[in-house]
């Protein structure tokens, strides 16, 4: 939209680099080109303003498949006026002088106009494609039908249109039919996403199972080895008592030989000491037989007199310790009634 500002009765307008503007006075053209800047006067000035910049266009619009199904195609038109001056003839790209606001709606007549062409291609191309085929394949073939049918639509051209790309964005059935076409890839989905989740567990089961495995085959090496093991200590525990065993067989041996011995020595020694004691003993019996023999000799020889004293010097020697003595009358007469007797015999 065009600048346009007021001084004193005067209009300056100020058009942007991508705005063709056309300026007529009194039937005559004193400005045309883009980018213009220039004074002009309200009531005698016809203004136009044509944009020359590229320019998308969103379309939507329903279609009927071979197999008579709805399909709704999305596309995008890029288009852009070549010819300003030819636009501005055909269509009415005037400005109010006073706001620089389209007096009508130009881009809308061009809209429509484009709408109606790529419809009408489109259409064409679906009209002879299964709703299958057009899911597949129908968006490049709508696309490339439009773009063929543009370029050769004689109405552009005559218009200063030039239409630079054409993209088909989607086409799409109607809800119902589009939800019964998801229900088998859907299916198909959910197939393959059980299959992977069987898959899944089927792996994890089997890891499962080759740790199990792992666990019982290293209990199974692990109670071999507590085998060897016990084994090998009932082996050692063997050995050692084996050892011990000869060890105290030896000891046993060396002890009894030692004992053996003591008792060989000892039964010499005590055959020794009593051969000892026998010989003397011996020698003291025949000391006393003689001793005896000649006391008695001596006896035979002496008197007796000299028998009786010595007989009471040996009573007196045995008698104990008599410290007094109480001699009552009648033992002192028979005593000395003994010893007058004896005297007398």
């Amino acid at each position: 939209m065009a600048d346009i500002t007021r001084r004193l009765g005067w209009r300056h307008l100020r058009g942007a680099p991508t705005a063709h503007v056309r300026y007529h006075r009194g039937g005559k053209l004193l400005h045309d080109g883009p980018g213009l800047s220039f004074w002009f006067r309200a009531l005698t000035a016809a203004l136009s303003e044509v944009p020359v910049d590229d320019r998308e266009l969103a379309m939507t619009f329903h279609a009927r498949t071979s197999d008579f199904q709805d399909v709704a195609v999305q596309a995008t038109v890029t288009y852009r006026v070549s010819d300003p001056a030819l636009a501005a003839a055909r269509l009415d790209f005037s400005i109010d002088p006073d706001t620089g606001v389209w007096r009508g709606a130009p881009l809308e007549q061009l809209g429509t106009l484009l709408t109606e062409t790529a419809q009408q291609h489109a259409l064409d191309v679906l009209a002879r494609t299964t709703l299958a085929a057009a899911l597949v394949d129908g968006v490049a073939a709508v696309r490339e039908r439009v773009a063929v049918g543009l370029g050769a639509e004689p109405r552009l051209p005559a218009t200063g249109i030039e239409v630079v790309a054409v993209r088909v964005v989607a086409l799409r059935p109607e809800p119902e039919v589009e939800r019964a076409l998801r229900t088998p890839a859907r299916e198909l989905i959910q197939q393959e996403a059980d299959r992977a989740t069987y898959e899944r567990r089927a792996v994890a089961v089997e890891r499962e199972r080759a740790i199990a495995e792992n666990e019982l085959d290293s209990q199974i090496e692990l109670a071999r080895r507590e085998e060897q093991l016990v084994d090998q200590r009932g082996t050692n525990a063997r050995r050692e008592a084996e050892e011990h065993a000869a060890a105290d067989a030896v000891r046993a041996g060396a002890e009894a030989a030692r004992t053996v011995r003591l008792a060989d020595a000892e039964a010499a020694r005590s055959v020794r000491l009593a051969r000892a004691e026998a010989e003397g003993a011996r020698e003291v019996g025949e000391a006393r037989a003689q001793a005896q023999a000649a006391w008695l000799r001596v006896h035979g020889e002496v008197d007796v007199a000299t028998l009786h004293a010595l007989t009471g010097t040996r009573l007196a020697e045995n008698l104990p310790n008599i410290e007094s003595v109480t001699v009552s009358p009648d033992v002192l007469t028979g005593l000395l009634a003994r010893f007058g007797t004896g005297e007398r015999a």
